[in-house]
């Protein structure tokens, strides 16, 4: 066969599932380092709102009683991250050739 055919009938199929994968991953784990940034201060400047920046600033109210302050930034980073890595198990189960029967 031809290389075009080889490429595009055998390497292709066979590396767009990790890659898909690998890249649901990375933007996950960027959202993480963002967060993490944000929180110790070294991430974007204060009129420009971010997680990190939302955890740090209620951390203080976290023994006063007032559990919204940081529940609700905490839990937008964990679902935005479980949702990626949701979609790229997903993308994988759906493009992966060998886990087809």
């Amino acid at each position: 066969g031809s290389a075009r055919r080889i490429l595009l009938w055998h390497i292709f199929p066979n590396t767009l599932p990790p890659l898909t994968v690998q890249t649901t991953l990375a933007v996950a784990f960027a959202i993480l380092e963002a967060a993490a940034r944000g929180f110790l201060g070294l991430g974007a400047q204060p009129p420009i709102p971010e997680w990190g920046a939302m955890l740090a600033d209620s951390y203080k109210f976290f023994t006063s009683g007032a559990w919204w302050a940081f529940f609700f930034p905490g839990a937008a980073i964990m679902l935005s991250v479980l949702g990626f890595n949701l979609v790229g198990d997903a993308l994988r189960d759906a493009l992966d050739p060998r886990l087809r029967t």
